[in-house]
């Protein structure tokens, strides 16, 4: 594997206490599981977005975190 196997990615820019940057919209990882990891931790802005996780050479979405327009969220939780 190489180092970028795996991209966290959304259409709106993801945010997150554990990315090295909150604000971009795509991430990139060597470990499937870290990935996902993030992914699940992750938001975005606007809160509730999709964040899907894809193995790069095969394009293959590996995890997907749906949309979710919950009301009880709010962007105060982030």
């Amino acid at each position: 594997m190489t180092s970028a196997d795996f991209r966290v990615e959304s259409n709106h820019p993801i945010a997150g206490r554990f990315l090295p940057v909150s604000g971009s919209q795509q991430y990139f990882f060597s470990d499937r599981s870290l990935a996902v990891a993030m992914a699940a931790k992750s938001t975005t802005k606007p809160v509730g977005q999709e964040i899907r996780v894809v193995h790069v050479p095969t394009g293959e979405v590996v995890f997907r975190k749906p949309a979710s327009l919950r009301p009880e969220w709010s962007a105060d939780d982030i």
